[in-house]
């Protein structure tokens, strides 16, 4: 399908989603526009968080964002509508939008049925989008059941000007035995615990480490992505961990570390079999805390095994179709009319 002009309402900050799918449609010579989500969010912060209270847990700004939004989709002439996750966008607009023949999708990057995301506003607008594409497979029957159209399961990718790294490219010695990279939510706290204990060397990104003693010394914080390509990399193992919150089957740095040519060692999940394969053929997997230290341990201690787990995983992400630029393509096709059916949902 050939769309000739596309708005996306998302984050065009490098490391989001938004970025990458805007990115992509550039790549595919597509006009695009991206509608930054941030708005919705500005203003006083006391006063915006009285708002999400009172307001069943609406940005502050919402309703300057969606008329900005309709104002540029009459401006720009757009023939799609694509929204990012939780994307502060109502029933209302939603409407407004078919009714002006727009069609609008949403790649839901997020569960809103996790605590953190939950608002009945947006419920309320799910039906209204002409599909919905989830990266977990978890979610896909209640998406029908809250009234969706088209449910379509859609993983998660990597952006190749971001993420893209060859073996080769690898510096030696690696800087750290194990790297993780996210956020330090509550349960991930004893994988990291148990890795410290057992005399691993740590290097943590992402929000929060600090918070806790345990892993306060081996926190890096929030780098840029080229300093987490490097870090991930240069590490002997790069730890993959699920959201749980999420009920994720996979995440988007189980993509971004096989790309980065980090030797991964993942969650056993159904999702991250199907993507990768048998244990050994790619990455290692783990269920317990208990065998995520033996078999950190085991691919600290083998340098060969670590480089052909790497080299394998990378090949399969360049060779695989697993760029946002691919998934991207399937959404656009899927707009079209080519693989989606009335009640149909894709597994």
């Amino acid at each position: 399908m050939t769309t000739e002009k596309l708005l996306i309402a998302g984050n065009p900050s490098i490391e989001h989603v938004g970025s990458h799918l805007y990115q992509a449609a550039r790549a595919m010579g597509l006009e695009t526009t991206i509608y930054d989500v941030r708005m919705a969010y500005q203003g006083n912060r006391w006063l915006a968080a009285a708002y999400w209270r009172i307001a069943r847990r609406r940005p502050l700004r919402i309703g300057r964002y969606e008329r900005g939004l309709l104002d540029r989709c009459v401006e720009t002439g757009v023939s799609l509508v694509i929204c990012v996750g939780i994307a502060p966008v109502t029933s209302r607009v939603l409407v407004e939008l078919r009714q002006a023949r727009i069609p609008v999708l949403n790649y839901l990057t997020d569960d809103p049925w996790n605590r953190s995301h939950f608002a009945p506003w947006f419920f309320e607008a799910l039906p209204h989008y002409e599909c919905v594409f989830s990266p977990r497979r978890a979610n896909l029957a209640d998406l029908k059941r809250s009234g969706v159209r088209h449910v379509c399961y859609l993983p998660f990718a990597y952006n190749p000007e971001l993420h893209l790294q060859s073996p080769a490219e690898r510096e030696e010695p690696p800087d750290a035995d194990v790297v993780f990279v996210g956020g330090a939510d509550r349960d991930r706290v004893p994988f990291i615990s148990a890795l410290i204990q057992a005399g691993f060397r740590l290097s943590l990104y992402g929000g929060y480490w600090d918070r806790y003693r345990e892993t306060r010394e081996y926190a890096r914080g929030i780098v840029p992505p080229k300093a987490v390509k490097t870090a991930t990399g240069n590490a002997k193992v790069a730890l993959c961990l699920v959201r749980r919150a999420n009920r994720d089957g996979h995440c988007m740095r189980s993509f971004e570390i096989p790309a980065m040519s980090g030797c991964m060692l993942a969650e056993d999940t159904e999702e991250h079999r199907r993507i990768f394969g048998a244990e050994g053929a790619a990455v290692l997997y783990f269920k317990s805390v208990t065998e995520m230290v033996e078999k950190a341990r085991w691919l600290v201690d083998r340098p060969e095994q670590r480089s052909r787990l790497a080299s394998a995983a990378n090949e399969l992400m360049v060779t695989g179709g697993h760029t946002y630029r691919h998934r991207l393509a399937t959404m656009l096709d899927r707009n079209a009319g080519s693989s989606v059916v009335p009640g149909q949902v894709s597994h």
